[in-house]
């Protein structure tokens, strides 16, 4: 079962959730800008996107973490 398939998805929340799935082998912690700045999106973009994510990704666990230069967020997959 793989929600980056999931018909109830954006392309760009598709996008970000194959980024984190992708990278949360190495990494725990994203930044929205960092984040944006790999996939070709602002910071907002991806921020408004992720708390999407948050509610409709079953298989990936995703917790806002810290609001510094950039919201930051914790993923376990």
């Amino acid at each position: 079962m793989s929600t980056a398939m999931a018909p109830d998805l954006t392309s760009k929340q598709r996008k970000i959730l194959q980024y984190l799935k992708e990278n949360a082998g190495t990494k725990t912690y994203f930044k929205s800008r960092l984040i944006g700045k790999e996939l070709g999106m602002t910071a907002k973009e991806v921020g408004s996107n992720i708390t999407a994510l948050q509610e409709s990704a079953q298989d990936v666990e995703i917790e806002k973490w810290g609001y510094s230069s950039s919201t930051t967020w914790k993923v376990v997959v």
